[in-house]
């Protein structure tokens, strides 16, 4: 097999923050942030203390930046919503589909919801800011379909065509995820199968 090209200096330097919050990322996952040392992250990577500081002054600020670093899945939920075509109910569908595929199968994007649950008390204004510009958008997005089926006649208007309605099952079952991990058959086609039925007769215009 043919060695890869070694890095340049320049190219090394280059990746240096991105492996810094990779590292960051598993220690903060494995220990929390109290318990989790600057050292220990440098060790994971080879590189000193100094090294990290260097990027990141104070371990409030990586964690901060971790949290940026892991939010692109959420961004890559918007950019496919925006992309959907079909009916509203398809769409809808497709769109719960899309929320489970990202939210279940992406261990970062499992792993952000423990942040925001054990951490969030310590870094509000991350938290937030996370929420207005990755979160809001997507339920803003969930609840522009649902009214468009609304005035298109093809959902009725009930007290659960609202968007954190439609998403809850999801959080619900990402939690549990969270908590058993691997340990107990958590039947997720199933689960998925009964969440959009709920969904789709729920919201269905009643047949005269």
């Amino acid at each position: 097999m043919q060695n890869l090209k070694k890095l340049t200096r320049a190219e090394q330097k280059a990746l240096r923050p991105i492996q810094i919050l990779d590292a960051a990322f598993e220690e903060f996952v494995e220990r929390g942030f109290t318990a989790t040392r600057v050292e220990d992250i440098a060790d994971r990577i080879g590189v000193t203390k100094g090294t990290i500081y260097v990027y990141f002054p104070t371990k409030e600020e990586l964690f901060s930046a971790m949290i940026r670093h892991i939010s692109v899945p959420f961004e890559a939920v918007l950019a496919e919503a925006n992309d959907l075509s079909g009916s509203c109910t398809q769409r809808l569908k497709a769109l719960v589909h899309l929320f489970y595929e990202r939210v279940l199968k992406d261990r970062k994007t499992r792993e952000m919801l423990r942040f925001v649950v054990s951490e969030g008390s310590r870094f509000p204004e991350v938290i937030d800011t996370h929420y207005r510009e990755l979160i809001a958008p997507i339920f803003e997005r969930t609840q522009a379909l649902l009214d468009e089926g609304m005035r298109l006649g093809e959902f009725r208007r009930a007290p659960a065509a609202r968007a954190s309605i439609i998403v809850a099952p999801v959080l619900s079952m990402a939690v549990e995820t969270l908590i058993f991990s691997n340990r107990r058959d958590l039947d997720l086609p199933g689960y998925i199968e009964a969440h959009l039925d709920i969904i789709v007769n729920g919201l269905a215009v009643a047949q005269s």
